[in-house]
């Protein structure tokens, strides 16, 4: 996947809108996967997005929250943690298969499949040019805004 293009998914956002990948040509993109909304690891990761969020904007770039949560589950999450950017509803999964980013986990000793969390970031031609899998909340965030500096 990375340095080819990205798929062109569109799913359903929060805020009524859709958002197309193929739309958004002349931006980068960061598309972050997480497992569930309001879950502790995946609300520190997107507080972390919300607090560097006015640099990722300086540096020409969107930034996408992607699970299979409802969009009314994510509308209640964004709404509750201040998310200054959309969160998208994959619901049938289309996107998480385009990424691969389904896998079976343990949770509490147990076999399920889930979506491990993972970003990518592509740029204004809409090529991946960067993907972090199974990634670890601290430090994160700040590791993304690094290198979407560099493009």
């Amino acid at each position: 996947m990375l340095d080819k293009p990205a798929p062109d998914i569109e799913l359903p956002a929060t805020g009524g809108k859709n958002i197309q990948l193929s739309a958004l040509l002349g931006k980068i993109v960061v598309l972050y996967f997480y497992p569930k909304d309001n879950t502790p690891g995946c609300t520190t990761e997107g507080q972390h997005f919300r607090d560097l969020h006015g640099q990722f904007t300086k540096a020409g770039c969107v930034v996408f929250g992607v699970s299979r949560d409802s969009i009314k589950s994510h509308e209640n999450f964004k709404a509750k943690m201040s998310f200054p950017f959309e969160l998208l509803s994959d619901a049938e999964e289309e996107a998480c298969k385009d990424f691969g980013v389904i896998k079976m986990k343990n949770m509490y000793g147990k076999k399920v499949r889930g979506i491990e969390r993972s970003t990518f970031v592509i740029d204004a031609k809409g090529i991946v040019r960067r993907e972090w899998r199974g990634v670890k909340v601290p430090g994160h965030v700040q590791e993304v805004l690094e290198f979407v500096k560099t493009l």
